[in-house]
């Protein structure tokens, strides 16, 4: 903690100099170290805190016979416990963008308006966990369901290790409840399947031939909004020898959301070259999922029972409504350190 701390001091002797904002992308690097710098800091310093203050309470406890500690102390355990885990998950965090923004899309799959609706709930669910983190969101494609819902959502989640993070989230969600859009109110299966990548800021070193790329304009339409505009300006690239498709609409001007859509399409291509390699090295073989029956990395259950279940990792938790509340954490954090201990295998 020491390092660290003589770190920030370097830094915030730098950000005094008179040059420090001639170079904006070192300047902007630089905040970003010393924010992390801090939070850790901040975290050790918490933890320390916290073990002083249970300390002085045991010995309270002990001295005085006073059992109406305990109450306080339970509680202290809790939160010193939750400041650990959140230390050690981050610890896992080892990946070369994991440090990076995130950029997510959900897909509705098999369901019809009830998968619309579904993702509609997700979206929401990561909005709330956004949210808790203290990161910021950026939506940059939306389209609605026909009669409810949304169809699909690209959105940005910007935030230190926000990608390292929701990479646990990637794969098919599935839903069982009681419908709203059933008159005979049966139990109903739902899908929708959730994209995560990296928003890698420097220029990838991937290679894309004008001719493998569709590229066609359409009217942005969206949630509503000033900065969704009336004219053509939304972009939709297809890489036709993959078949990725990336769009995007938020942008003010056509030829930003192309840059925003190639940037992306440039980081799905580099994570497939990347799972590809991982593949040939493991000889195995990857396969494209259907989002519907059997492909799902978690189930969402409602009805007759309340269970959310990971089936990765079999973390369960009954409490749905925190869950669709944005508290995913322990989902999170069991898949990276399942993530870990297959990797050392």
């Amino acid at each position: 903690m020491a390092a660290k701390g003589q770190r920030i001091e370097e830094l915030e002797k730098d950000m005094e100099a008179p040059s420090f904002w001639d170079d904006t992308e070192r300047s902007q690097n630089l905040m970003k170290e010393l924010k992390s710098l801090k939070d850790d800091v901040e975290t050790y310093q918490k933890l320390t805190d916290l073990f002083e203050e249970i300390e002085i309470l045991l010995e309270m406890g002990y001295e005085e016979n006073e059992s109406s500690v305990i109450p306080e102390i339970e509680a202290q355990l809790e939160e010193l416990e939750n400041e650990y885990e959140a230390i050690k998950t981050k610890t896992l965090l080892s990946g070369e963008y994991d440090k990076d923004n995130a950029i997510l899309t959900l897909h509705s799959g098999a369901g019809g308006t009830e998968a619309c609706d579904w993702v509609s709930m997700l979206y929401r669910m990561y909005l709330r966990w956004a949210e808790r983190k203290g990161y910021s969101i950026e939506e940059l494609d939306y389209l609605e369901g026909e009669e409810a819902g949304i169809k699909s959502v690209t959105f940005e989640v910007n935030g230190e290790n926000a990608y390292g993070f929701l990479k646990a989230e990637k794969g098919v969600h599935r839903l069982v409840r009681i419908s709203p859009f059933n008159a005979a109110g049966k139990r109903q299966t739902s899908f929708a399947s959730l994209d995560v990548m990296p928003d890698i800021e420097e220029d990838i070193d991937i290679e894309i031939n004008d001719d493998d790329l569709r590229i066609d304009t359409y009217r942005s339409s969206g949630a509503g909004g000033q900065h969704i505009n009336k004219t053509s300006s939304a972009i939709r690239i297809t890489h036709l020898p993959t078949g990725i498709v990336v769009q995007c609409q938020n942008e003010r001007s056509q030829h930003s959301n192309k840059d925003k859509a190639m940037q992306m399409l440039k980081a799905k291509l580099y994570l497939l070259k990347q799972q590809e390699q991982a593949e040939k090295a493991s000889g195995i073989r990857g396969e494209v999922k259907e989002i519907g029956w059997g492909n799902q990395i978690r189930s969402y259950v409602m009805q007759p029972y309340t269970m959310v279940k990971d089936h990765r990792t079999n973390v369960e938790i009954s409490n749905v409504d925190a869950v669709m509340d944005g508290k995913i954490d322990p989902f999170i954090n069991g898949y990276l350190a399942w993530l870990n201990t297959n990797n050392n295998e």
